[in-house]
């Protein structure tokens, strides 16, 4: 019987969302919290994001199938653009909850996160790093992850979001 893990996601929501949507298809974000449970054991999936109070119904499906969310004020710019960069708190949440999980998983492609992935693997308690694609994901985090590194690109047939179509009869 294999051990019970207790392993932790930490997920750059805006950077995974942005780059799926780049390479053109949607993420099934059900699908991902699953294949976290069933394939790395993740006991919790952490989402951070910037808080936009219309997308209310989605951060309530969000939590209904599974991540805890952990908002950051946004800010637009001069040219109405949203910054909500959420960075300084999926680190922070990694260092607190630091005892109580095993392993982490990182999801991200920003190579700010080279010092945490760094850091986690020196202390063996990196599990993986998950980028959305090759092509947005920091050298620097490839580098320092490793082999622990791999991408939701090369995961499309298990974690696209298919639309259901209505039962023909």
């Amino acid at each position: 019987m294999k051990d019970k893990q207790n392993n932790y996601a930490f997920i750059d929501g805006q950077n995974l969302y942005l780059a799926i949507k780049e390479l053109g298809w949607k993420l099934d974000y059900k699908r991902l919290v699953t294949y976290f449970r069933e394939k790395y054991g993740v006991e919790r999936a952490y989402m951070f994001m910037g808080f936009v109070p219309e997308n209310q119904e989605l951060y309530s499906f969000l939590q209904t199938v599974g991540f805890i969310l952990i908002f950051k004020p946004i800010l637009k710019n001069k040219d109405n653009v949203i910054k909500g960069n959420c960075d300084a708190e999926l680190v922070l949440q990694s260092m607190i909850d630091f005892p109580n999980y095993d392993k982490a998983m990182i999801v991200t492609g920003d190579g700010d996160f080279y010092c945490l992935v760094k850091y986690l693997d020196g202390k063996d308690k990196l599990l993986k790093v998950l980028a959305p694609s090759p092509q947005n994901c920091s050298s620097l985090l490839r580098k320092i992850a490793g082999k622990k590194i791999s991408f939701a690109s090369d995961l499309r047939q298990k974690l696209e979001y298919k639309r259901k179509e209505p039962h023909k009869d």
